[in-house]
């Protein structure tokens, strides 16, 4: 047996899926710009949640969140419609449809999903293979800073996200992956870097590799 067949046995890895990517992070931790450097990575796509918080004047239905009433999301979860879901702060509900999952397994797009660590952890248990990543600020007091300055939160809201954040970076071991956001150029590089890596596994080059031994002719 040569070494190549050792590194790569034929018909021993199964075809791979696209990468089902999540991110995660408390809030003011800069996921959501972390998650557009990766989504300007080609071959991927984001997907699109549900809430049933009142949508924003600035925002636009089908952008960022899709906008339902508590009954719609009520009967979602009863159809099983959701990849995850859970309530944020006891209030509003928020979850990832399956679809789009679906299409990224007809589009082969690798997909992105920005959800909190309890969605995180719902998908992990559904999906064993994705990868999770997660944001960190580099600092308490950073954290805070960036919550205070966004100038839309009360007080109670920052100590209420502040107490979260907590909890949720105390679920770090349920990830694959950090990054440390405190230069927001080398965080995107960062995870840009991680992505990358995935892409270049055996398991995902295992179809190029078996093809361009073919084109030398003869046998393994």
């Amino acid at each position: 047996m040569t070494a190549e067949k050792e590194l790569v046995p034929s018909g021993v890895l199964p075809p791979a899926s696209p990468l089902v990517l999540v991110v995660s992070g408390p809030s003011g931790s800069g996921k959501s710009t972390l998650v557009q450097r990766i989504l300007e990575l080609p071959g991927t796509m984001a997907s699109t949640s549900c809430t049933t918080r009142p949508r924003r004047a600035t925002e636009a239905s089908g952008k960022c969140y899709d906008f339902v009433t508590e009954a719609q999301f009520d009967e979602m979860v009863r159809n099983g419609d959701f990849l995850e879901y859970a309530r944020v702060f006891g209030k509003h509900a928020y979850g990832t449809p399956k679809k789009w999952l679906d299409e990224s397994r007809k589009t082969g797009l690798d997909l992105v999903l920005e959800i909190d660590v309890q969605g995180a952890l719902q998908v992990k248990k559904k999906l064993p293979e994705s990868v999770a990543i997660f944001i960190l600020p580099p600092s308490r007091e950073e954290l805070e800073r960036r919550l205070r300055s966004r100038g839309t939160d009360s007080e109670e809201e920052i100590t209420r996200r502040l107490a979260k954040a907590r909890d949720e970076i105390s679920a770090f071991r349920a990830y694959d992956y950090c990054v440390v956001n405190e230069d927001v150029a080398l965080a995107g590089r960062e995870a840009i870097a991680i992505v990358t890596a995935l892409r270049c596994t055996i398991a995902r080059r295992q179809a190029r590799v078996e093809t361009l031994l073919a084109s030398f002719g003869g046998k393994d």
